[in-house]
Formats: C-alpha cells, structure tokens, sequence
C-alpha cells in the first residue's frame, strides 16, 4: 500500500508541473527605425544642397546605420521651406503619417498631430531620452559638451513654414553665408527660453561657425515618409 501511495503522488507531481509551467510566447520584434537625429551634419553649415541634398544625406546615413529597416522606405529631412512658385513647403507634411521609432524601438509619436500637439501639446516622446542619432547614441544637450542640441527645422511649432520675409531656412538649404538664418529646435527640449523641439530659435547665421556658435553643429530630423 505504501509503494502505491508513492507512485501515486509521483504522477500528480508531475501533472501539477506540466500545469503551472506553460510555454512561453515568443518575444516580440522591436518595431523597425522610422526616426532619427543625424549623428553628423553635411558640414557645409546651412547648406545642405536643398531639400534633396537633406533627403539624400538622410538615406546615406540610414543605410550606413546596419538597421535593419523596412523595404523601399524613404527617408525626409524634417525641412520646411518655399517652393519656386512662392508656396510653403511644411516640414510635417513630407514626413509621412507616422507612427514613428527610433532606432531602438521606442515610440516617438503615433502620427502628425500627436508628433506637433496639433490637439493636445506633448504628446509626442520628442526629448534627449528618445530622441537617438541613427547609431542609437544621445545627442549633446545642455551641459554636455560640446553642446549640439540646434537641429535645423525652418519651422514653427506645428512643422510648417515661418510666414513673413525673414528668412527661416537658410535659402532654402544652399547657403552657408555668414548672414541669413534658419529655424532651429532643441532635441534635449531645454534652453532657448521655451522647450520646443522643433521651433526654439533662429540661428545666428548660416555658416558652419554660426550653427556651432549657438550649440549646433548642422543636425537634421529624418522621417521615414513610409
């Protein structure tokens, strides 16, 4: 009777294992990079051959990341400017619908209005934590040095075009002259007198001296558009 009482309790031992160890599900892929801040910029200060050249120079450094990234994606400088017949071009309206992650996986925003706070402000992760180059690195902000927190926007706060004749985007991105200036944002979202990561300030200028004069070093936000 005793050895049966053993056997017994071996075999519930074993259904009681079989019941409270289930398999487990397996991990979920990280979402594919969709955002980044540029690691480097052109080097030619504001001029980074026009909408294009930004757009190219987004690309080149997406690709020479090693991420993996979605097939045929296309990348954009987060860039507004002026088109040849006088029509604003918004910086938010070449980026795509979102959403969009950073090279580790973490949600910047889930579409425009969240990423501008078109509804309700800051809704988007937009800050020195998130806000990665394509290498998955920070970017310098205050009090780190050098600090390279000025990303060239030519926006406002909504990613459109800045009204009025001042100029805002460097002529268009083909200037790297002493005078001139474009819009520019703090990824760290500190200092500038308002937290804005897209509209904070004007550069002093547009050559490579004048961004780094105000904490800059020609930085770009890229956007996958797809």
């Amino acid at each position: 009777m005793q050895k049966l009482t053993y056997a017994f309790a071996a075999v519930a031992a074993v259904a009681l294992t079989s019941t409270v160890a289930p398999a487990q599900a397996p991990a979920q892929p990280a979402s594919p990079m969709s955002f980044f801040v540029t690691s480097a910029g052109k080097g030619d200060g504001a001029n980074l051959g026009g909408l294009d050249g930004a757009d190219a120079h987004c690309k080149t450094l997406a690709d020479a990341s090693g991420v993996a990234q979605a097939p045929g994606r296309t990348w954009r400088a987060y860039l507004s400017a002026t088109a040849a017949d006088g029509k604003p071009i918004n910086a938010r309206d070449r980026i795509g619908s979102g959403p969009w992650h950073n090279v580790k996986g973490a949600l910047i925003a889930a579409n425009a209005a969240d990423l501008h706070g078109d509804i309700i402000r800051d809704r988007s992760q937009m800050n020195k934590v998130n806000a990665l180059t394509e290498k998955g690195l920070p970017v310098n902000g205050v009090g780190d040095t050098p600090n390279t927190h000025d990303i060239i926007t030519g926006s406002d706060s909504f990613g459109r075009a800045v009204g009025g004749t001042f100029d805002t985007t460097c002529s268009n991105y083909t200037s790297n002259a002493a005078t001139g200036s474009a819009m520019l944002g703090h990824s760290d979202r500190t200092g500038g007198g308002n937290s804005s990561w897209n509209s904070t300030h004007a550069s002093r200028g547009c050559s490579q001296p004048n961004l780094v004069a105000t904490g800059g070093a020609g930085l770009l936000y890229c956007f996958a558009a797809n």
